[in-house]
């Protein structure tokens, strides 16, 4: 817990104390709910799990599937409206603004919402949808509705998300 709070107070200037992280940040406190309901969800407690996502949802305004699949230190800024669904996979050291959403664009079995690789930031109400894979450093700017694969080291904007940047190397630092 203290690890991510961590990492929060070092991704936004904005945080003034570790306290202030447990205390008041909605997503940190959503990310807490989803790791309770995403325990229950594998040990086969379904009911039990949806309905802790469901308090979860109710108290923090992120709804995070218990199925989806979060790694560590990420940093949901101003989680009102984030959305992440059931076979999403989000890696470690992701940035999610508010409005996110990773989606699925059908209904179908199996994989069906954005994997989202290492070091991301997506950008406010920035539409990940369907079975498509986010690269490594990538940046998804604010808006943008992103349908396909985007290489690693890649800046997308717009909608459809179109590729403006891809940066030959990346540099291992604040994650902004």
């Amino acid at each position: 817990m203290f690890s991510a709070a961590k990492y929060i107070m070092n991704s936004d200037p904005a945080a003034r104390s570790i306290w202030e992280v447990i205390l008041t940040y909605s997503g940190f406190h959503a990310l807490a709910y989803y790791r309770v309901s995403h325990w229950l969800y594998r040990h086969h407690r379904y009911l039990l799990a949806a309905l802790v996502a469901h308090l979860g949802k109710q108290m923090t305004q992120v709804e995070i599937h218990p199925g989806a699949k979060i790694g560590q230190h990420v940093f949901i800024d101003h989680g009102t409206g984030v959305v992440i669904g059931e076979t999403a996979v989000v890696g470690d050291y992701v940035t999610i603004l508010h409005g996110v959403t990773l989606g699925s664009r059908r209904v179908v079995d199996g994989k069906r919402h954005p994997q989202v690789h290492d070091h991301v930031f997506i950008g406010a109400k920035a539409m990940l949808l369907g079975n498509i894979e986010i690269g490594s450093f990538a940046k998804i700017g604010a808006g943008s509705v992103v349908i396909n694969d985007v290489l690693s080291n890649t800046t997308v904007v717009g909608n459809p998300g179109a590729q403006v940047q891809q940066r030959k190397f990346h540099t291992v630092g604040k994650n902004i």
